[in-house]
């Protein structure tokens, strides 16, 4: 199983309304949320680890996850809010306002880490989950407690508007990388970190600390792989984009996908893949994120649909 560990939200997504102006509706989303929903709709056996409200929207994101395939057993359920993402889109790219204190998924805290049984084989970490208090140190805690026995993903996904210490945020993404065997990563992550340095220059320094896959996604441009012997790079596949919420989540799942259908998702076997092996997988999760693209908020794709 591949546990997906992070955040779960509402996403309130502008619509045009009948009356005239412009509202919101609500959409069940999260950066971690959404790779879970797209793994379990891939076909591949995943698990969701949050803090989820017991409030009419934590119904909800449960609900998602049900429907989708995907194992909430391990959530920690609460009284406590739902937090609500309000988006502003601007020539299909995503802003966001999130609204949560005291929040269900922000105030998941180490002591409700739980025992991890033999079927969890890979954990998947990023996004906002790991900024907020108490959850991030949680979520960091997780890490460094399984990333000896454990395939360790980290999607970093970088959201500057809400990270009130750089260098605090940054010490805790650097941390974790140094515990992970794959890191996902966009171009604007990539400038966050150190815009002076080339993806080559970075992957190099990250490969040498341990990390055995990094993975650069380039919108339009398509994405880079690179193992220490290894290295390709795969086109983004041609679609009309209706917005790009949820787009970078699904490539997560689909890279995940193809690795543990391809035999690479264990700690032993990703440093062995090759170019080819590399340009088939980006492949795969270039594809499932084009279909999410091409519609409306977070919607991934099911396996019937690739």
């Amino acid at each position: 199983m591949i546990l997906c560990c992070g955040e779960a939200l509402i996403d309130m997504l502008p619509r045009d309304l009948v009356t005239g102006g412009t509202g919101f509706a609500p959409h069940r989303g999260g950066s971690v949320f959404n790779t879970a929903i797209a793994l379990g709709r891939l076909g591949t056996e995943a698990g969701f680890l949050s803090g989820i409200s017991t409030d009419m929207f934590g119904e909800q994101l449960i609900a998602s996850l049900e429907a989708s395939d995907v194992d909430s057993s391990l959530c920690v359920r609460s009284n406590r809010p739902t937090t609500l993402a309000f988006v502003k889109l601007t020539d299909g790219e995503a802003d966001y306002a999130f609204f949560d204190e005291n929040s269900a998924g922000r105030m998941f805290s180490e002591s409700d880490l739980p025992e991890l049984g033999a079927a969890v084989t890979t954990l998947h970490f990023g996004a906002i989950s790991l900024i907020a208090e108490p959850c991030g140190s949680a979520y960091e805690a997780l890490t460094r407690r399984e990333h000896g026995s454990r395939v360790i993903s980290l999607d970093p996904n970088i959201r500057p508007g809400f990270i009130a210490d750089r260098q605090t945020h940054l010490a805790r993404l650097q941390r974790m990388i140094a515990m992970s065997d794959i890191v996902k990563l966009s171009d604007a992550d990539l400038a966050w970190f150190d815009g002076s340095r080339s993806f080559e220059d970075q992957a190099r320094d990250w490969l040498g600390q341990g990390v055995k896959l990094i993975v650069l996604t380039r919108g339009r441009e398509g994405a880079i792989g690179m193992t220490r012997n290894a290295r390709a790079d795969v086109p983004a596949v041609p679609v009309d984009v209706v917005d790009s919420v949820g787009a970078g989540d699904t490539f997560n799942a689909g890279l995940l996908a193809a690795l543990e259908r391809g035999g690479y998702l264990a700690r032993d076997r990703l440093g062995s893949l090759n170019d080819t092996a590399i340009e088939d997988i980006l492949s795969f999760a270039a594809k499932a994120a084009a279909v999410t693209v091409s519609r409306t908020g977070a919607d991934p794709p099911w396996a019937h649909e690739l």
